[in-house]
C-alpha cells in the first residue's frame, strides 16, 4: 500500500538509473503480474546518452522546430528511456486485448519496482506511441505497436513519504442484482 500511495510520476529525473542488470532484474519482478497464457507479449528497448538523442533528433524532425523544445523534455529530461514495444502472438487463444492488459500490469509492477529502489519515472506517450520514425529508429517489426516510454532515473527532490489520497470508489463498485421470486 506505501509503494502505491507513494509513487508519484516524476517530472525532474537525474543519475543515476538502473544499470542493465538491475533493470533486467525489475523486469524479472514485474514480468510475474497477471499474464494469461505466459505469453510476454512485450518487449522493452533501453536508451542512454545519444541514444535518446537520435530518438528526439528524429521526433523533432517529425513534429517541426516549435516542437522540438518539449520533445527534448520528454526525451532527454532523464538518464534512461525504456520504450515499451506490445508484441502480441497474433491469432491466439489468449485475445489481444488480454495481452494489452497483460503488458500493462507488467509495466505497472515495474513502475512500483523502480520506486521501491528508490528511483523515480514517469509515462510518456504522445507522438512517441504515434510517430512512423520512431517505430522505424526503434525498429519495430509489423504488428508490434509502441505503447510509449519510461523516463528512469533518480527524483531531484525527496516526496517519498507524502501519501496521494485514496479515492472514494464505492460508486465503482456495485452488488450482483439478485431477483427475488
Amino acid at each position: 500500500m506505501t509503494a502505491i500511495l507513494t509513487r508519484r510520476s516524476e517530472q525532474v529525473l537525474v543519475e543515476p538509473s538502473p544499470s542493465a542488470g538491475e533493470f533486467t532484474y525489475l523486469l524479472r519482478g514485474a514480468a510475474a503480474a497477471p499474464d494469461h497464457g505466459t505469453l510476454r507479449p512485450w518487449r522493452w528497448i533501453t536508451l542512454h546518452g545519444t541514444d535518446r538523442e537520435a530518438l528526439a533528433d528524429c521526433l523533432a524532425e517529425e513534429a517541426g522546430a516549435e516542437e522540438r523544445p518539449q520533445i527534448e523534455r520528454g526525451i532527454l529530461g532523464a538518464p534512461m528511456l525504456a520504450a515499451l514495444v506490445f508484441a502480441p502472438e497474433q491469432d491466439h487463444d489468449v485475445p489481444e486485448w488480454e495481452q494489452l492488459a497483460a503488458t500493462s500490469a507488467m509495466a505497472h509492477a515495474l513502475m512500483l519496482l523502480l520506486h521501491a529502489r528508490n528511483y523515480g519515472s514517469i509515462w510518456r506517450t504522445g507522438r512517441l506511441a504515434t510517430s512512423p520514425a520512431a517505430r522505424t529508429v526503434l525498429g519495430l517489426a509489423a504488428g508490434e505497436r509502441l505503447l510509449g516510454a519510461l523516463s528512469i532515473g533518480t527524483p531531484r527532490t525527496a516526496r517519498r513519504l507524502l501519501r496521494k489520497p485514496m479515492a472514494d470508489v464505492a460508486s465503482r463498485v456495485s452488488a450482483f442484482p439478485r431477483i427475488h421470486q
